[in-house]
């Protein structure tokens, strides 16, 4: 690459890295269905012809943001897990990766309600979403998988209605895992950005004071639910 090509590619990467700047400041001052690729455009000031050489549509500027916010969160949940101690149990290992997704979450509630608050009118997910949306569950899966292959699991409860679903889902996204585990996963990831949610936009509000506590030991049941048991339990 050529010095003259190496400066575009920087300057690109620094004007696109601030068009998504001010995309998040609007999310948090009007909310995801407000974005305006022309309000981005004037904060900068920039015309908007040139903006849309970056994004050319409110929903590519829109993707870009929910992709990165996945990403964050799913970098979030990864690196919890690496800096995990050796020792601790699967359980252990849950817990410390349900707690860096809240973390995550309280620190970036905005980005948080773009990807799991309320739908945003008129805009449907592209599959680019689909992969980063991914990472956490991921990560979860993977806790649980490992230590049924170490030293087995205590394999949740299957109703029989639910066998082939089940057993599909052990197919798509949890291979390698007896067929129960599957709906008991969905369950779980679902209760715990439900957890997540419920104190991010105030449900919680004179209901939960002590608020790590509680998630630390909604965390530890959600762990127990898929078949992973804190030690001495």
């Amino acid at each position: 690459m050529s010095t003259v090509q190496g400066a575009r590619a920087r300057a690109r990467t620094e004007i696109t890295a601030a068009i998504k700047d001010e995309a998040r400041k609007q999310l948090a001052a009007e909310g995801a269905a407000k974005l305006s690729l022309r309000a981005v455009a004037r904060e900068l000031g920039m015309v908007s012809s040139a903006l849309y050489r970056y994004f050319p549509s409110r929903d590519d500027l829109l993707t870009a943001l929910i992709v990165d916010a996945y990403d964050a969160v799913g970098e979030a949940a990864e690196r919890a897990l690496a800096q995990a101690a050796p020792a601790d149990a699967p359980a252990e290992r849950w817990v410390v990766v349900c707690r860096a997704v809240r973390t995550w979450a309280l620190a970036h509630p905005h980005e948080y309600a773009l990807i799991y608050g309320s739908p945003v009118p008129g805009y449907t997910a592209p599959e680019a979403t689909i992969g980063p949306a991914s990472r956490v569950g991921l990560v979860l899966i993977g806790i649980v998988r490992d230590a049924h292959q170490a030293r087995g699991i205590a394999v949740p409860r299957l109703a029989p209605e639910l066998r082939g679903e089940g057993e599909r889902m052990a197919a798509e996204f949890a291979p390698g895992l007896p067929p129960a585990v599957g709906p008991a996963l969905v369950a779980a990831w679902a209760q715990l950005f439900g957890l997540i949610s419920f104190e991010l936009f105030g449900q919680f509000h004179r209901v939960v004071e002590e608020r790590d506590v509680f998630f630390a030991h909604a965390a530890a049941g959600l762990a127990a639910s898929v078949g992973l048991v804190l030690p001495g339990e």
